[in-house]
């Protein structure tokens, strides 16, 4: 139950990023529903596609979808807030990233995934989303630059399928989630980074 809230807490905060990346981008209401509604679940809608979970898990429960439109709604009437929510909007997609990366390899799981595909659907649940918003807004993906963000969700997914049969799923949970959110603050705060590779001018 308590996964299943933060999940829906997850859904709200990446909904609120979605429309309010709208909103700097001068798009419509509309505009501001489509990413919304992308960055919440469209990396869990890629997920069970793919794993043959069909009908997606918010068309079977519509909570989700009732999440995503009160908080485009909310997001929309205190844009003007937004940089001043800007750390705590940070944290809450931190904590996201993290329930969110748990949610996809556990799903996996269950759907008899191997250990490497449950992690890559843990960092496609995680992370798809935001991609795709990103895409959308006409933006370089967050997990295509230096930041340690699909790189922290990979780190969770793994811990987990490593640890799941020797501490149990609440634990496992726990601990890949807490790796998942302690890797991503320390990105923020402390500016830690994966290392850049830039090719030499090709000489003419």
């Amino acid at each position: 139950m308590l996964l299943y809230i933060l999940d829906l807490f997850g859904t709200a905060v990446f909904a609120i990023s979605g429309a309010w990346l709208a909103c700097r981008k001068d798009m419509d209401i509309f505009g501001a529903m489509v990413l919304a509604f992308v960055a919440a679940v469209g990396g869990g809608t890629i997920r069970d596609v793919l794993l043959g979970g069909t009908p997606v898990f918010w068309v079977q429960d519509h909570d989700y979808v009732l999440v995503i439109l009160v908080s485009t709604l909310l997001a929309i009437l205190i844009r003007r807030w937004h940089q001043k929510t800007h750390h705590m909007m940070l944290i809450s997609d931190a904590l996201g990233l993290a329930v969110f990366t748990v949610i996809g390899v556990t799903k996996a799981l269950d759907f008899g995934a191997s250990a490497i595909v449950a992690v890559m659907m843990g960092v496609l649940t995680g992370c798809g989303g935001g991609a795709i918003r990103d895409l959308l807004s006409g933006e370089v993906p967050l997990v295509l630059k230096k930041e340690v963000y699909a790189f922290a969700a990979m780190a969770g997914g793994a811990l987990f399928v490593a640890s799941e049969s020797y501490i149990g799923v609440n634990m496992a949970t726990l601990l890949s989630a807490g790796l998942v959110l302690l890797l991503r603050l320390l990105a923020l705060y402390k500016k830690l980074s994966l290392p850049r590779f830039d090719l030499p001018p090709i000489s003419r």
